[in-house]
């Protein structure tokens, strides 16, 4: 066909057409008409539509799962959690650390925040009974 590389990424971002000679080659090479090269097939756009969402979605949910697997510290927060409340004094500097630490991207974040607050509950517990 002789055409250029650059010719051929105009006509493939829309900013020129191929000629006529062009076409017909084109045609006869890929064995289809003219009319199907140059209308738009809807119901292929459509899937490579479908298709970018599906993998754009699997990507954020693959992102997600690599942040997870990566940086969870779910568990080795709750059992600070736990055993700051074991111990009040340093249960009550503990917390604020553990909750600013806990993320949501952690697997127990919400019973990390559950233990913080026990912690708590457990300190005034403790404090009004020795009054």
């Amino acid at each position: 066909m002789r055409t250029s590389r650059q010719s051929i990424s105009k006509w493939e971002n829309g900013n020129s057409y191929p000629n006529l000679e062009n076409l017909v080659k084109l045609s006869d090479y890929y064995e289809i008409s003219i009319d199907e090269l140059l209308k738009e097939n809807k119901e292929l756009k459509n899937k490579i539509e479908t298709n970018e969402l599906e993998i754009e979605n699997n990507y954020q949910k693959s992102a997600f799962i690599h942040v997870t697997s990566k940086k969870d510290e779910g568990l080795i927060l709750l059992v600070l959690a736990l055993m700051g409340s074991l111990i009040p004094p340093i249960g009550l500097i503990m917390a604020p650390i553990i909750i600013k630490r806990n993320k949501k991207a952690n697997t127990l974040y919400k019973l990390v925040y559950f233990a913080c607050s026990c912690i708590y509950k457990c300190i005034i517990l403790i404090y009004n009974g020795t009054k």
